[in-house]
């Protein structure tokens, strides 16, 4: 499914990342970072703390280079653990648009975060690349995808439309300092719904703003 072959490199990251790091005296901390908390894929610790969570950020662009940042829930473990270089996290009904489905067919990379407020207050970032999988592409894929197929029985509106899958190429920790410590509390989820009642959806108050693209009638 993924192209295995990974070159060696001297150092993971981009090359404007190790410009400003040489820019702004960091290279010493950021190397000592790459030995130390980076890794290629998921070890067993992050696996684990994966499939313990229920919300995922994620940030995807364009093929020009427009960004896009977007936020994934579910119930915990959602985002499934396939082996120790791909993940994969389901699309459920949304607005639409297909922002970050559609950045993800011109470019397929993707960075993610996971932050645990609740907990440990740690984050995990997983950047890789992304391969969009229908619901019906699963069953030709059971090596991969044995692990979500329970997932593809509707339950209380919540049904996956469309699986994006990542191969990891980053993994590391966010540290606990800044990420506050929060209390859950209990909230009735209505999967799939268009009430905009349920959605708050006019929270903002934009419905009657002014657009520059007109409107299709």
């Amino acid at each position: 499914m993924f192209d295995k072959q990974k070159k060696a490199m001297k150092f993971p990251g981009s090359k404007g990342e190790h410009q400003a790091q040489e820019e702004f005296g960091t290279t010493s901390r950021a190397i000592a970072f790459y030995n130390k908390q980076m890794l290629d894929y998921l070890n067993p610790l992050m696996q684990q703390f994966i499939s313990t969570q229920e919300m995922v950020f994620i940030a995807t662009s364009d093929a020009s280079g427009s960004c896009d940042c977007s936020f994934r829930a579910g119930l915990p473990g959602f985002v499934r653990v396939l082996n120790d270089r791909v993940i994969a996290y389901p699309e459920y009904r949304g607005n639409g648009v297909m922002a970050s489905i559609g950045n993800m067919m011109e470019n397929p990379s993707i960075g993610m975060i996971f932050l645990d407020f609740f907990q440990s207050t740690v984050g995990l970032h997983v950047n890789g690349k992304v391969r969009i999988v229908e619901n019906q592409e699963l069953p030709n894929q059971l090596d991969m995808a044995r692990a979500i197929m329970e997932d593809l029985q509707p339950t209380n509106g919540r049904y996956p439309e469309r699986w994006v899958f990542v191969e990891v190429e980053e993994a590391y920790i966010h540290c606990s300092k800044h990420i506050p410590l929060l209390q859950k509390l209990d909230k009735e989820i209505h999967w799939g719904t268009d009430s905009t009642k349920h959605k708050s959806a006019d929270f903002f108050k934009s419905k009657d703003c002014p657009r520059v693209w007109k409107e299709d009638e």
